[in-house]
């Protein structure tokens, strides 16, 4: 059977492979950081894994990931979001952007951009 903490062999190898990226990607952008008192700030931890700063980053820049996934012309007409509303009371799914209300990207509309509630689960608990 598969364990469902750690997946398949391939999916943790993968995994693996994605957190080293993250981790040089994360050097990258402390080694560029020109103010001392950031680099100070952003030091990595003995695994150099920059944590601090992967959530600082996350934090500033969520939003501008979520209009990247859910107003990307690649991406139109994706279904990789469940429906979380419909479209004129009817059962068809709302399909503008993957919101709801006719919420356009650059118009911010409290509680639907990004739906946070899913920042702080981890992925494997998600679905």
């Amino acid at each position: 059977g598969k364990d469902l903490y750690l997946g398949n062999p391939q999916e943790s190898t993968q995994r693996k492979k994605l957190e080293n990226n993250l981790k040089e990607i994360f050097k990258q952008i402390h080694e560029g950081l020109k103010n001392v008192a950031l680099q100070k700030r952003y030091e990595g931890d003995e695994a150099n894994d920059f944590l601090k700063l992967r959530e600082d980053w996350w934090i500033a820049n969520r939003h501008t990931v979520w209009k990247a996934m859910t107003c990307s012309d690649d991406l139109n007409n994706s279904s990789y979001f469940r429906p979380t509303c419909s479209m004129n009371g009817s059962r068809a799914q709302a399909n503008h952007y993957c919101r709801c209300n006719d919420d356009k990207p650059g118009v911010d509309k409290p509680n639907i951009d990004p739906p946070t509630y899913f920042d702080y689960v981890a992925q494997y608990l998600r679905w």
